[in-house]
């Protein structure tokens, strides 16, 4: 049975007011010819649909599901808990997995944005459900952009559809981040085709009985390869082959883990397996990024899905549960025993957290939209600057909101005190379950590295300083409203910290000393975004006379918060890239 005591209420009503209100999604839509058919009813009725589909037939699952398991047949064959495969039938039927897909190979084409929403609400229901058709954007994006037209004639429809489902197969026991070290091996065969070989770990969905076959996209090395990264080339290397037969694969070992135990962590055999060449030789990591970066912007929503779950049960029992008599409470609310809600401890881990989340929201939705835009806008220039503002967003998002999380999540269960603990709660689960996101699909340390390497020192800082731009006239827009001074002051203060930093950045020529403060980098950087988002939202807020007084100035009320009791939390961050960071010691093991 699901557990009565952990629910979810899709926040349809944040995500219309961060489309219509806070980004103006609709007139983006409309400058792309591709994307002109989706308007706003159009959009909300596709969320009213998911969210109905993510609370009926995913969120029952998810408690007996992580009780359950997956387990490994003698026959090699991976089985999902009970409802599993149903509720993947249902999600194909509906259409659910094509829902960003090109309409020349069966998509609906409705953009990333929109997906990207969806996705929020499968994670937050199922996190362990979804990771199973979460790689298929990915893939399909890959084959699209790399992969032969007979390879395309044969596989994409299927993936796009959902009918088959993908595995992205990187890590070695050897090889984790560094994937320079792996060694699987390719062979090439007079008809073209590869022989794969080797062992593959920690591979989401390598084996499962939802769909009759799964395309792996494996990382390999022909047999004149260069070493290091240089070397990897890309196959795709399917379970079922064209004329029905298995695969040379099989799956060694299910992961028992500490969470998301619903979803088939395998250990994978490829034993000459027959596969193909996607791309160039030798360029199988430029080819797999196009998977790995939707899959870090992914991994990101799942660590949204968690915090938005985590924050709505804890505010909920904050609301409900009774102790003490809260400090300051007179007349018609003071009791012997008052909601923990009105402590100021609890009030202030729920306002965190609660203004976090819908800061997240809309900044995810931004590089959603940067997405859609980058792929479809008419203006070649303008499609290069928002794929540039996407790159810069991708590490920043994947570190923050995994981490939000799984601190999230943490932050919720003890709002639930000792009742958090027990699992019938919920909120345990959702502790374990978030915590892997912020290690795979590159771990935050990784985004950390990545931001400060690519994505600032790789263009001089180009795009954080058309970031910058944006961020400048939103603080100019809030200061042209009567009440939103201290939102364009705060703006104005993280712009200018950020100025700064990026110029004491390019100064350093110590590549050391730039990494040891890459975090710091990453989380002052985070803050700059909440303190675009908190003024943005701010000012949309007043806008939105659909939305009722009441929640109008509760939105307000959580914007203010977070410019006042969470921004100040930059300024550490900021002084550090500024002066300088002091050196490092070396480690020595524990005496």
């Amino acid at each position: 049975m699901s557990n009565p005591a952990w629910a979810y209420e899709a926040p349809l009503r944040d995500m219309r007011f961060v489309l219509e209100h806070v980004l103006d999604a609709p007139a983006a839509w409309a400058a792309c010819p591709a994307l002109a058919e989706v308007d706003l009813e159009t959009a909300c009725a596709v969320l009213e649909q998911g969210a109905r589909f993510a609370s009926a037939q995913l969120q029952p699952l998810n408690g007996p599901a992580d009780l359950e398991g997956c387990r490994l047949e003698p026959d090699g064959r991976v089985r999902t808990p009970a409802g599993f495969r149903a509720a993947y039938q249902a999600f194909v039927d509906a259409g659910w997995p094509a829902l960003a897909g090109e309409p020349a190979w069966g998509g609906q084409g409705l953009g990333l944005l929109l997906d990207g929403f969806v996705r929020e609400m499968l994670d937050a229901c199922n996190h362990a459900w979804n990771m199973y058709p979460d790689l298929l954007h990915g893939a399909a994006a890959t084959l699209a952009a790399h992969g032969s037209d007979e390879l395309k004639q044969r596989y994409l429809r299927r993936l796009v559809s959902g009918q088959w489902l993908a595995a992205m197969a990187l890590t070695e026991p050897q090889a984790g981040s560094d994937l320079g070290l792996l060694r699987t091996r390719a062979e090439p065969q007079p008809d073209g085709s590869l022989r794969v070989s080797g062992n593959k770990i920690f591979i989401s969905g390598g084996e499962h009985d939802l769909t009759d076959n799964i395309v792996h996209l494996v990382l390999c090395r022909l047999p004149d390869a260069a070493p290091g990264t240089r070397g990897l080339s890309l196959a795709l290397v399917p379970k079922v082959l064209p004329d029905g037969s298995r695969n040379a694969m099989s799956c060694e070992g299910l992961e028992k883990k500490m969470g998301i135990r619903a979803s088939a962590t395998c250990a994978m055999r490829y034993d000459g397996a027959t596969g193909w060449l996607v791309g160039e030789p030798g360029r199988g990591l430029a080819a797999m990024f196009v998977m790995m970066n939707s899959a870090r912007l992914h991994v990101a929503l799942q660590g949204l899905g968690h915090a938005e779950m985590a924050m709505q049960n804890a505010l909920r029992h904050a609301l409900e549960r009774r102790q003490s008599r809260a400090p300051g409470v007179r007349g018609e609310h003071a009791g012997a025993a008052d909601p923990i809600a009105r402590h100021p401890a609890m009030r202030h881990a729920l306002l965190a957290l609660q203004a976090q989340v819908e800061a997240g929201r809309v900044i995810a939705a931004r590089a959603g939209l940067a997405l859609d835009l980058a792929e479809h806008h008419p203006d070649p220039a303008r499609r290069a600057a928002e794929q540039a503002r996407a790159a810069l967003l991708t590490p920043l998002l994947k570190a923050q909101l995994t981490r939000l999380g799984f601190e999230g999540a943490s932050a919720a269960l003890q709002v639930f005190g000792g009742y958090g603990y027990v699992h019938e709660y919920g909120v345990e689960q959702s502790v374990r379950d978030a915590r892997i996101a912020m290690i795979y699909e590159g771990t935050n340390e990784i985004q950390a590295i990545d931001l400060v390497q690519r994505k600032l020192l790789g263009d001089r800082g180009a795009a954080l300083l058309a970031l910058l731009a944006e961020c400048s006239s939103e603080a100019q827009a809030c200061a042209a409203e009567p009440g939103l001074d201290e939102f364009a002051q705060a703006l104005r203060g993280q712009c200018d910290a950020a100025h700064a930093a990026l110029a004491a950045l390019l100064a350093r020529h110590d590549p050391a000393q730039v990494l040891a403060l890459a975090p710091d980098v990453m989380d002052a950087l985070w803050w700059l975004l909440n303190a675009w988002a908190f003024a943005a939202s701010a000012r949309a807020a007043l806008r939105a006379h659909d939305a009722g007084a009441q929640w109008q100035q509760g939105r307000l009320d959580r914007m203010r918060y977070g410019a006042r009791w969470l921004l100040p939390r930059a300024t550490l961050h900021w002084n550090r890239i500024i002066t300088g960071a002091p050196e490092l010691p070396e480690l020595q093991a524990a005496q």
